[in-house]
C-alpha cells in the first residue's frame, strides 16, 4: 500500500483529510499531513517530513501531495522527492486524493498518473439541474 503524505499550507491537509475520511466512512490508513503556517522555518520542517516519511512508508513507497507548485510545501517536497520511492505531486484536491485512495495498492507511478488525472477529470463546470415544478407544472 502506498503512503500519502499531505504538505499544504496551514490546516488544508488536516481538512482534505477529514473530507476524505468522511467520504470513505472511516480514516484511511497511512495517510498523514503536515501544515506549513508563515512563522514556520522550512529548514526545521524538513527534518519533521522526514520523520513522517519513515513512519509512514511500509516499503511500498510514499506519495507526498502538496497545494500550489512552487510555494513552501512543494518546495519542500521537492528535497524529499527520491524517484521510485518517494515522488510528489502539487494541486492537491479531494478529488485527486480520493482517487490516490481508491488506487493505492497500484505502483507508485502509477499512483502519481491516478493522482494528475483525479485532480484534472475532478474540475468541471457544474450543469443546472431542472427541477420538476409542480406549481407551474413545468
Amino acid at each position: 500500500m502506498i503512503s500519502i503524505l499531505i504538505i499544504t499550507h496551514g490546516t488544508l491537509g488536516e481538512s482534505l483529510i477529514h473530507c476524505a475520511s468522511h467520504v470513505l466512512n472511516k480514516r484511511p490508513p497511512r495517510l498523514q499531513q503536515l501544515g506549513v503556517t508563515a512563522q514556520d522555518d522550512p529548514a526545521l520542517l524538513l527534518p519533521q517530513a522526514r520523520t513522517l516519511i519513515t513512519e509512514l512508508d511500509a516499503g511500498d513507497g510514499v506519495l507526498i501531495l502538496t497545494d500550489i507548485y512552487g510555494g513552501t510545501p512543494s518546495n519542500l517536497a521537492a528535497k524529499l522527492v527520491a524517484p521510485g520511492k518517494i515522488e510528489a505531486v502539487a494541486g492537491v484536491s479531494l478529488p485527486m486524493l480520493i482517487r490516490v485512495l481508491t488506487y493505492r495498492d497500484r505502483d507508485l507511478q502509477t499512483i502519481v498518473t491516478k493522482a494528475i488525472s483525479g485532480g484534472c477529470e475532478g474540475v468541471m463546470r457544474v450543469p443546472t439541474l431542472k427541477l420538476h415544478n409542480a406549481a407551474t407544472g413545468s
